[in-house]
């Protein structure tokens, strides 16, 4: 076989249809749009989430909740997971990414007291809950926040 005998499978390339060019062509005097109405004008259509007048779903339904502007998210790491590193290591908000173990660094990286940890590490985070703090510092290891 050679790059010149090289063609589509059979059925897969269709050629567009020309709509208004007459009535031989398959589409032509509406171009397929009907008779009347808004739908068959140029430019005309109804807009995203119009129901024909009636009040549209988005309307109907309550609205609940509340966002708060200023919400802050944490990437969250268990001190489990922290066991990984060898001893001595300075785990940075950096090395985490580095590693796989933190995907991105929304507003900061906050670690979690979840397991337990083996290692002495010095660990360098923006925050840090009360039992992991503790874990950390029975392991031997350095809390620092950045």
């Amino acid at each position: 076989m050679k790059l010149h005998d090289l063609k589509p499978a059979a059925g897969s390339r269709q050629r567009r249809i020309r709509v208004g060019r007459g009535n031989g062509a398959k589409r032509g005097l509406t171009s397929g749009r009907g008779e009347h109405g808004q739908k068959s004008r140029s430019g005309g259509n109804v807009r995203p989430g119009f129901e024909g007048g009636q009040n549209p779903i988005y309307k109907r339904l309550p609205k609940r909740g509340f966002t708060n502007p200023t919400e802050k998210t944490y990437a969250v790491v268990n001190v489990e997971t922290l066991n990984r590193f060898e001893g001595g290591t300075e785990v940075t908000p950096e090395l985490l990414i580095e590693t796989g173990i933190v995907k991105k660094v929304n507003d900061g990286v906050k670690i979690l007291g979840d397991g337990n940890l083996d290692t002495k590490l010095t660990v360098k985070a923006n925050k840090f809950s009360a039992s992991a703090v503790k874990a950390i510092e029975a392991a031997g290891g350095q809390t620092e926040v950045v």
